[in-house]
């Protein structure tokens, strides 16, 4: 078979570094691709040439929308294929979940992101898990932001708990905040690249925007708001119940956590994990669960992850 490029540019942007994105699918089907007159031609068995014709089509689609095609998401693609469920990310590329200040797209690029912005479109808690890398945090606050733009609230509180994972808030210079202000900064870090510097101050003045401490929460009532609780398998029980009834009329809430990366002491149960078990089927409330296959950060976080895992499955089997 073959397929046409339209552009040098398009070329360029589908074979990848050193060709890398194309030697991955010959690596991984079998097949042998070639560029002749502007064309690509492929071959090899029938049945691998068609998985890479449609894999090479999606990876055109995600160019034309503006989309980064790299290993990462080839592999989850290739996944995909061979367990005959690309279908499931038809039209991913095609809808913005936001954008950003600059004006880049912000997009949904796995079926598990689809399914848990969906989630956060529907539910009133939306209760988010997965290893690091699969956006929980940064399309929460995506979906915030819209909120706010659109006027359904009128502002985000975005908060996490201040838990010690090995160091001692003690020893750290500074008053309170400046103590707990490293333990919020990937939140600051996720406003500015939506929202933009000066946007985010803006807000902030006007009261409209709160990074604070999760033991902040405490005793308030959160009425039209964007609610947003970061690391929450760091939290206690009590500390989750607590911030769960928090909400006020016309509030919003998204809880995102990694159920392998608690720091709390070994006798204390995470509050994320028991609320899971708590609201499973409540209505109103939406559980949504990543996996692996959603790491998007770096191919090699997923593969960290993969190793953990195993190694921790071994070491459970030999207990």
């Amino acid at each position: 078979m073959s397929v046409p490029l339209d552009s040098f540019d398009t070329y360029v942007a589908l074979f990848g570094l050193n060709d890398r994105n194309i030697q991955l699918l010959e690596e991984s089907l079998n097949v042998s691709i070639h560029l002749r007159n502007n064309e690509l031609h492929v071959s090899g068995d029938s049945e691998n040439t068609l998985l890479a014709e449609r894999l090479i089509e999606e990876m055109m689609q995600l160019l034309q929308a503006g989309e980064q095609v790299d290993e990462p998401r080839i592999r989850y693609l290739l996944s995909l294929a061979k367990q005959n469920r690309l279908e499931q990310v038809e039209g991913l590329a095609k809808e913005a979940v936001a954008y950003t200040h600059r004006g880049k797209r912000i997009i949904c690029k796995t079926e598990g992101q689809r399914r848990y912005v969906q989630a956060m479109k529907t539910s009133g808690l939306t209760l988010a898990v997965g290893p690091a890398g699969t956006g929980k945090t940064f399309l929460a606050i995506a979906m915030a932001a819209v909120a706010y733009k659109n006027k359904e609230v009128e502002r985000l509180i975005l908060t996490r708990p201040a838990v010690e994972a090995g160091e001692k808030l003690g020893f750290l210079p500074g008053d309170m905040v400046q103590k707990v202000d490293p333990y919020l900064r990937p939140l600051y870090d996720a406003l500015y690249e939506i929202v933009g510097m000066e946007a985010y101050q803006r807000m902030l003045e006007r009261g409209a925007i709160e990074v604070a401490p999760l033991a902040f929460m405490r005793g308030r009532t959160l009425n039209d708001a964007y609610i947003i609780l970061d690391e929450a398998q760091n939290t206690t029980p009590e500390q989750m119940k607590m911030f769960l009834t928090r909400m006020g009329k016309n509030a919003r809430c998204v809880v995102t956590g990694d159920p392998s990366q608690i720091d709390l002491p070994i006798a204390r149960r995470s509050g994320l994990l028991v609320a899971m078990e708590v609201l499973e089927g409540i209505e109103g409330v939406s559980i949504s669960r990543l996996g692996q296959e959603d790491v998007v950060r770096n191919d090699l976080v997923a593969r960290i992850v993969r190793a953990y895992d195993q190694y921790e499955a071994r070491n459970t089997k030999h207990a």
